[in-house]
Protein backbone atom coordinates (compact mmCIF):
# COMPACT_ATOMS: atom_id res chain seq x y z
CA UNK A 1 0.00 0.00 0.00
CA UNK A 2 1.19 3.40 -0.79
CA UNK A 3 2.04 5.36 2.23
CA UNK A 4 -0.01 8.49 0.87
CA UNK A 5 -2.81 5.94 0.91
CA UNK A 6 -2.81 4.20 4.38
CA UNK A 7 -2.18 8.07 5.79
CA UNK A 8 -5.28 8.37 4.54
CA UNK A 9 -6.95 4.95 5.66
CA UNK A 10 -4.77 5.70 9.19
CA UNK A 11 -6.92 9.10 9.79
CA UNK A 12 -10.17 7.61 8.45
CA UNK A 13 -10.34 6.08 11.44
CA UNK A 14 -9.31 8.76 13.81
CA UNK A 15 -11.64 11.03 12.78
CA UNK A 16 -14.57 8.15 12.15
CA UNK A 17 -13.80 7.54 16.12
CA UNK A 18 -13.66 11.49 17.22
CA UNK A 19 -16.73 11.90 15.88
CA UNK A 20 -18.00 8.64 17.59
CA UNK A 21 -17.11 10.17 20.81
CA UNK A 22 -18.39 13.46 20.00
CA UNK A 23 -21.56 12.72 19.29
CA UNK A 24 -21.66 10.12 22.08
CA UNK A 25 -20.26 12.89 24.68
CA UNK A 26 -23.19 15.25 23.54
CA UNK A 27 -25.56 12.82 24.20
CA UNK A 28 -24.84 12.02 27.67
CA UNK A 29 -24.32 15.65 28.20
CA UNK A 30 -28.43 15.74 27.49
CA UNK A 31 -29.04 13.00 29.63
CA UNK A 32 -27.08 14.49 33.04
CA UNK A 33 -28.99 17.79 32.08
CA UNK A 34 -32.28 16.05 32.86
CA UNK A 35 -31.30 14.60 36.03
CA UNK A 36 -29.44 17.64 37.79
CA UNK A 37 -30.93 19.70 40.54
CA UNK A 38 -33.29 22.32 39.39
CA UNK A 39 -30.57 25.05 40.97
CA UNK A 40 -27.62 24.07 39.09
CA UNK A 41 -26.80 25.02 35.69
CA UNK A 42 -25.87 23.25 32.80
CA UNK A 43 -22.20 22.06 32.29
CA UNK A 44 -20.93 22.33 29.33
CA UNK A 45 -17.80 23.58 29.39
CA UNK A 46 -16.30 20.60 31.00
CA UNK A 47 -17.38 19.04 27.71
CA UNK A 48 -15.30 21.43 26.13
CA UNK A 49 -12.23 20.97 28.29
CA UNK A 50 -12.86 17.33 26.95
CA UNK A 51 -12.15 17.81 23.30
CA UNK A 52 -8.56 19.53 24.35
CA UNK A 53 -9.83 22.78 21.67
CA UNK A 54 -10.86 25.13 24.99
CA UNK A 55 -8.76 27.70 24.45
CA UNK A 56 -9.93 27.93 20.54
CA UNK A 57 -13.55 28.27 22.03
CA UNK A 58 -12.44 30.88 24.41
CA UNK A 59 -10.71 32.71 21.55
CA UNK A 60 -13.89 32.98 20.00
CA UNK A 61 -16.98 33.04 22.23
CA UNK A 62 -17.43 34.65 25.99
CA UNK A 63 -19.88 32.00 27.50
CA UNK A 64 -20.65 28.54 27.84
CA UNK A 65 -24.69 28.05 26.47
CA UNK A 66 -26.12 24.45 25.48
CA UNK A 67 -26.41 26.03 22.10
CA UNK A 68 -22.88 28.26 21.75
CA UNK A 69 -21.06 24.93 22.73
CA UNK A 70 -23.12 22.41 20.86
CA UNK A 71 -22.51 24.66 17.48
CA UNK A 72 -19.13 24.75 18.39
CA UNK A 73 -18.27 20.89 19.19
CA UNK A 74 -20.56 19.85 15.99
CA UNK A 75 -21.25 22.15 13.16
CA UNK A 76 -18.67 25.25 14.04
CA UNK A 77 -15.85 25.08 10.62
CA UNK A 78 -13.30 27.13 12.55
CA UNK A 79 -12.81 24.32 14.89
CA UNK A 80 -10.82 21.59 13.24
CA UNK A 81 -12.02 18.73 15.46
CA UNK A 82 -15.47 19.50 14.82
CA UNK A 83 -18.12 16.41 14.30
CA UNK A 84 -18.88 18.13 11.18
CA UNK A 85 -15.18 18.69 10.02
CA UNK A 86 -14.60 15.28 11.52
CA UNK A 87 -17.15 13.59 9.71
CA UNK A 88 -16.14 15.23 6.23
CA UNK A 89 -11.95 14.81 6.73
CA UNK A 90 -13.36 10.85 7.75
CA UNK A 91 -15.17 10.97 3.71
CA UNK A 92 -12.30 12.98 1.83
CA UNK A 93 -10.05 10.12 3.44
CA UNK A 94 -11.93 7.24 2.49
CA UNK A 95 -12.56 8.86 -1.20
CA UNK A 96 -9.13 9.08 -1.80
CA UNK A 97 -8.64 5.08 -0.60
CA UNK A 98 -11.73 3.97 -1.96
CA UNK A 99 -10.24 0.94 -3.71
CA UNK A 100 -9.78 -0.16 0.43
CA UNK A 101 -13.71 0.24 1.61
CA UNK A 102 -16.13 -1.93 0.80
CA UNK A 103 -18.94 -0.76 -1.45
CA UNK A 104 -21.68 -0.99 1.73
CA UNK A 105 -18.93 1.26 4.06
CA UNK A 106 -18.62 3.61 1.42
CA UNK A 107 -22.23 3.89 1.25
CA UNK A 108 -23.03 4.71 5.06
CA UNK A 109 -20.22 6.63 5.32
CA UNK A 110 -21.64 9.05 2.73
CA UNK A 111 -25.17 8.17 4.31
CA UNK A 112 -23.83 9.84 7.81
CA UNK A 113 -21.93 12.66 5.96
CA UNK A 114 -25.53 13.92 4.22
CA UNK A 115 -27.15 13.74 7.52
CA UNK A 116 -24.48 15.94 9.36
CA UNK A 117 -24.73 18.14 6.70
CA UNK A 118 -28.27 17.99 6.84
CA UNK A 119 -28.33 19.10 10.56
CA UNK A 120 -26.25 22.24 9.60
CA UNK A 121 -28.56 23.26 6.95
CA UNK A 122 -30.82 22.83 9.44
CA UNK A 123 -29.49 24.38 12.31
CA UNK A 124 -29.84 21.38 14.59
CA UNK A 125 -28.52 22.91 17.52
CA UNK A 126 -30.59 25.79 17.71
CA UNK A 127 -33.69 22.85 18.10
CA UNK A 128 -35.02 21.37 22.17
CA UNK A 129 -34.84 18.00 20.37
CA UNK A 130 -31.05 17.69 19.00
CA UNK A 131 -30.52 14.96 21.30
CA UNK A 132 -31.43 12.19 18.75
CA UNK A 133 -29.81 13.58 15.86
CA UNK A 134 -26.63 13.06 18.22
CA UNK A 135 -27.79 9.58 19.14
CA UNK A 136 -28.39 8.42 15.21
CA UNK A 137 -24.92 9.96 14.36
CA UNK A 138 -23.53 8.16 17.10
CA UNK A 139 -25.84 4.60 15.84
CA UNK A 140 -24.93 5.16 12.41
CA UNK A 141 -20.95 5.32 13.26
CA UNK A 142 -21.45 2.14 15.31
CA UNK A 143 -22.96 0.56 12.65
CA UNK A 144 -20.16 1.60 9.91
CA UNK A 145 -18.05 -0.25 12.17
CA UNK A 146 -20.35 -3.11 12.02
CA UNK A 147 -20.21 -3.64 8.82
CA UNK A 148 -16.67 -3.29 8.42
CA UNK A 149 -15.50 -5.19 10.73
CA UNK A 150 -17.53 -8.02 8.92
CA UNK A 151 -16.96 -7.03 5.27
CA UNK A 152 -13.25 -5.78 5.00
CA UNK A 153 -10.58 -7.98 4.62
CA UNK A 154 -7.64 -8.36 7.46
CA UNK A 155 -4.82 -6.64 5.19
CA UNK A 156 -2.71 -3.80 5.96
CA UNK A 157 -5.54 -1.43 5.23
CA UNK A 158 -7.73 -3.00 8.10
CA UNK A 159 -4.56 -2.80 10.43
CA UNK A 160 -3.98 0.70 9.62
CA UNK A 161 -7.26 1.46 9.89
CA UNK A 162 -7.89 0.00 13.35
CA UNK A 163 -4.61 1.31 14.79
CA UNK A 164 -6.08 4.97 14.24
CA UNK A 165 -9.10 4.10 15.57
CA UNK A 166 -7.56 2.47 18.67
CA UNK A 167 -5.31 5.46 19.28
CA UNK A 168 -7.95 7.79 19.30
CA UNK A 169 -9.85 5.74 21.76
CA UNK A 170 -7.22 5.87 23.98
CA UNK A 171 -6.81 9.64 24.21
CA UNK A 172 -10.57 10.63 24.54
CA UNK A 173 -10.70 8.02 27.23
CA UNK A 174 -8.00 10.08 28.64
CA UNK A 175 -9.35 13.32 28.38
CA UNK A 176 -13.20 12.67 29.63
CA UNK A 177 -11.52 10.70 32.68
CA UNK A 178 -9.20 13.25 33.82
CA UNK A 179 -11.86 16.63 32.89
CA UNK A 180 -14.27 14.62 36.07
CA UNK A 181 -11.53 14.18 38.30
CA UNK A 182 -10.66 18.03 37.60
CA UNK A 183 -13.58 20.16 36.35
CA UNK A 184 -16.84 17.48 37.80
CA UNK A 185 -15.10 16.75 41.11
CA UNK A 186 -17.22 18.21 43.64
CA UNK A 187 -16.48 19.88 47.05
CA UNK A 188 -15.18 17.27 49.89
CA UNK A 189 -18.98 17.84 51.23
CA UNK A 190 -20.24 16.42 47.95
CA UNK A 191 -18.54 13.41 47.68
CA UNK A 192 -20.62 10.19 47.80
CA UNK A 193 -23.65 12.44 47.43
CA UNK A 194 -26.50 12.15 44.81
CA UNK A 195 -24.73 15.19 42.52
CA UNK A 196 -21.45 13.04 42.57
CA UNK A 197 -23.10 9.88 41.59
CA UNK A 198 -24.99 11.74 38.88
CA UNK A 199 -21.62 12.95 37.50
CA UNK A 200 -20.02 9.74 37.64
CA UNK A 201 -22.66 7.24 35.76
CA UNK A 202 -22.16 10.20 33.57
CA UNK A 203 -18.82 9.54 33.04
CA UNK A 204 -19.17 5.72 32.58
CA UNK A 205 -22.13 6.22 30.07
CA UNK A 206 -19.98 8.46 28.10
CA UNK A 207 -17.66 5.95 27.39
CA UNK A 208 -20.50 3.05 27.42
CA UNK A 209 -18.94 1.84 30.82
CA UNK A 210 -21.99 1.75 32.96
CA UNK A 211 -23.21 -1.76 32.78
CA UNK A 212 -19.75 -3.16 32.41
CA UNK A 213 -19.11 -1.36 35.18
CA UNK A 214 -21.63 -2.49 37.87
CA UNK A 215 -21.20 -5.79 36.42
CA UNK A 216 -17.36 -5.64 37.90
CA UNK A 217 -17.36 -3.76 40.77
CA UNK A 218 -21.24 -3.21 41.51
CA UNK A 219 -21.17 0.14 43.70
CA UNK A 220 -19.59 3.32 42.54
CA UNK A 221 -16.35 4.33 43.39
CA UNK A 222 -13.84 6.46 41.97
CA UNK A 223 -10.75 4.51 42.45
CA UNK A 224 -12.46 1.57 40.80
CA UNK A 225 -13.87 3.73 37.76
CA UNK A 226 -10.25 4.93 36.83
CA UNK A 227 -9.14 1.00 37.32
CA UNK A 228 -11.86 0.22 34.41
CA UNK A 229 -11.25 3.19 32.25
CA UNK A 230 -7.22 2.86 32.30
CA UNK A 231 -6.58 -0.49 33.42
CA UNK A 232 -8.96 -3.22 32.82
CA UNK A 233 -8.01 -5.83 30.49
CA UNK A 234 -11.37 -6.46 29.23
CA UNK A 235 -13.14 -3.50 29.07
CA UNK A 236 -12.94 -2.11 24.84
CA UNK A 237 -12.55 1.33 25.47
CA UNK A 238 -9.94 1.15 28.58
CA UNK A 239 -7.16 2.86 28.04
CA UNK A 240 -4.92 -0.41 28.19
CA UNK A 241 -7.25 -2.45 26.12
CA UNK A 242 -6.88 0.03 23.12
CA UNK A 243 -2.86 0.15 23.35
CA UNK A 244 -2.77 -3.41 23.52
CA UNK A 245 -4.66 -3.78 20.31
CA UNK A 246 -3.16 -1.00 19.05
CA UNK A 247 -0.03 -2.82 19.26
CA UNK A 248 -1.25 -5.78 17.78
CA UNK A 249 -2.54 -4.05 14.64
CA UNK A 250 0.98 -2.08 14.60
CA UNK A 251 2.79 -5.74 14.95
CA UNK A 252 0.87 -6.93 11.84
CA UNK A 253 1.71 -4.01 9.88
CA UNK A 254 5.78 -4.19 10.76
CA UNK A 255 5.47 -8.26 10.19
CA UNK A 256 7.08 -8.51 13.81
CA UNK A 257 7.11 -11.59 15.33
CA UNK A 258 8.08 -12.53 18.73
CA UNK A 259 9.48 -10.14 21.28
CA UNK A 260 11.34 -7.06 20.19
CA UNK A 261 10.47 -4.20 17.99
CA UNK A 262 11.07 -3.43 14.68
CA UNK A 263 10.83 0.21 14.70
CA UNK A 264 10.76 3.13 16.89
CA UNK A 265 6.44 3.57 16.75
CA UNK A 266 6.40 -0.35 18.21
CA UNK A 267 9.57 0.61 20.59
CA UNK A 268 7.35 3.78 22.22
CA UNK A 269 3.85 1.88 21.84
CA UNK A 270 5.30 -1.65 23.64
CA UNK A 271 7.21 0.52 25.95
CA UNK A 272 3.62 2.31 27.06
CA UNK A 273 1.49 -0.79 26.99
CA UNK A 274 4.10 -2.97 29.02
CA UNK A 275 4.30 -0.10 31.76
CA UNK A 276 0.31 -0.14 31.94
CA UNK A 277 0.11 -3.57 31.85
CA UNK A 278 2.45 -4.02 35.18
CA UNK A 279 0.76 -1.00 37.43
CA UNK A 280 -2.23 -1.63 39.07
CA UNK A 281 -4.70 1.13 40.10
CA UNK A 282 -2.80 2.51 43.37
CA UNK A 283 0.13 3.17 41.53
CA UNK A 284 -1.89 5.39 39.06
CA UNK A 285 -3.68 7.36 41.93
CA UNK A 286 -0.28 8.31 44.16
CA UNK A 287 1.25 9.47 41.19
CA UNK A 288 -1.55 12.14 40.84
CA UNK A 289 -4.14 11.30 38.13
CA UNK A 290 -4.05 14.20 36.24
CA UNK A 291 -0.41 14.06 36.30
CA UNK A 292 -0.69 10.09 34.92
CA UNK A 293 -3.27 10.95 32.26
CA UNK A 294 -1.21 14.23 31.24
CA UNK A 295 1.76 12.13 30.38
CA UNK A 296 -0.06 9.39 28.93
CA UNK A 297 -1.76 12.11 26.45
CA UNK A 298 1.71 13.00 25.47
CA UNK A 299 2.58 9.60 25.16
CA UNK A 300 0.02 9.06 22.82
CA UNK A 301 1.07 12.11 20.70
CA UNK A 302 4.32 10.71 20.61
CA UNK A 303 3.40 7.42 19.16
CA UNK A 304 1.26 8.97 16.20
CA UNK A 305 4.20 11.14 15.58
CA UNK A 306 6.50 8.22 15.47
CA UNK A 307 3.82 6.65 13.35
CA UNK A 308 3.50 8.60 10.65
CA UNK A 309 7.75 8.82 10.28
CA UNK A 310 7.68 5.37 10.15
CA UNK A 311 4.80 4.45 7.54
CA UNK A 312 3.80 7.93 6.19
CA UNK A 313 6.80 10.42 5.59
CA UNK A 314 8.46 10.64 2.28
CA UNK A 315 11.86 9.53 2.52
CA UNK A 316 13.83 12.83 2.68
CA UNK A 317 16.48 11.81 0.08
CA UNK A 318 14.03 9.87 -2.45
CA UNK A 319 12.07 13.72 -2.04
CA UNK A 320 15.12 15.55 -3.06
CA UNK A 321 16.14 13.49 -5.85
CA UNK A 322 12.60 13.82 -7.16
CA UNK A 323 13.07 17.19 -7.13
CA UNK A 324 16.43 17.42 -9.09
CA UNK A 325 14.71 15.05 -11.42
CA UNK A 326 11.80 17.40 -12.30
Amino acid sequence: MLSRVANCVYWLGRYLERSENYSRFIDVNFNLMLDLPPNLKEQWEPLIRATGDYQLYTDQYDNFDRETAIYFLAFDENNPNSLCTSITKARENARIAREHLTKESWEKLNEIYLYVKDGLDNEIWKRDDSAEFFREVKYGIQLLYGIADNSVARTEGWYISHLGQYLERADKTSRILDVKYHILLPSVDEVGSPLDFLHWTALLKSVSGFSTYRRFYGKLDPVRIVELLVLNKYFPRSIFFCLTNAELCLRSLSGTTGKGYSNSAEKKLGALQSKLEYEDVDDVISYGLHEYLDALQIEINQISDAIHDNFFKLNQEFTNQKNIQE
